[in-house]
């Protein structure tokens, strides 16, 4: 299969980043294609990912050989023969090789990721939950993104989508983390790409109001009741004038 001049620049720009782009605690593993089509590699595993309108549809596990679908309803109305994503990427890698030789190893330009992590619905303690870690604005695709819980990592409870290509060549990837929220934990989701000087840290923890104090009580209560006789007093006064109105002597005219 012949692979699209998009296709081929996106092999291009981030075999060359990946050879020249430098890091010493992140290993580059991951070669991608822009387009409807993605591939990365882990080791000897990989994956041949299918987009639709930008999202995630399904991916080939080249090691297991099979379909993996991201909703499994999907499968319902449609289906895919892995072969034809173990076919695709026999033939990226094929051109892979001659487009590194011809790129003369040009170094890519790495982007500076934006990091967002929030709940996935509205936090109550002691209810479970999940936390989301959004890291948007990837360029080359490769980076490592960790949970941590009160400065220790988080091994159990991690997921992660593979990387999502965007309009503008770069990628967005989302880390979850399944949680039962507590007053004294915090997280931390940390980010370390290429893009970055230093690993990044993004801060959550749940919002705790806090308690009201004693005088704070009382103040309120007073206000209160002084809120409540002023509406008695006025409430009072309206009334007077209304009767003093209505019972006014009226004045009939001659019959």
């Amino acid at each position: 299969m012949v692979l699209n001049n998009a296709v081929v620049l996106g092999v291009l720009a981030l075999t060359a980043s990946m050879r020249l782009c430098g890091g010493q605690d992140i290993k580059a593993d991951h070669v991608a294609s822009f387009g409807v089509t993605m591939y990365q590699f882990y080791g000897d595993s990989g994956q041949y990912t299918f987009e639709f309108d930008g999202d995630e549809e399904l991916y080939v596990d080249l090691q297991k050989k099979q379909t993996v679908w991201r909703l499994p309803l999907f499968t319902e109305f449609t289906s895919y023969d892995p072969q034809g994503g173990l076919r695709n990427i026999a033939s990226a890698k094929h051109n892979l090789g001659i487009m590194t030789r011809r790129s003369n190893s040009t170094a890519a330009i790495n982007k500076v990721p934006e990091v967002t992590v929030f709940p996935k619905s509205p936090v109550v303690l002691g209810d479970p939950n999940t936390l989301i870690c959004a890291v948007d604005n990837i360029f080359p695709p490769v980076i490592n993104i960790t949970w941590l819980i009160n400065g220790r990592l988080v091994t159990e409870g991690i997921s992660e989508t593979s990387f999502l290509s965007r309009d503008d060549h770069s990628f967005l990837k989302i880390a979850y983390l399944t949680f039962l929220p507590s007053a004294d934990d915090v997280y931390d989701c940390r980010v370390e790409h290429w893009g970055l000087d230093k690993p990044l840290l993004k801060h959550w923890e749940p919002e705790i109001p806090a308690p009201m104090s004693e005088l704070t009580e009382n103040v309120v209560c007073a206000l209160g009741l002084i809120v409540g006789l002023v509406g008695i007093v006025v409430g009072t006064i309206f009334i007077i004038r209304g009767v003093r109105s209505g019972g006014a002597p009226q004045h009939l005219g001659p019959l």
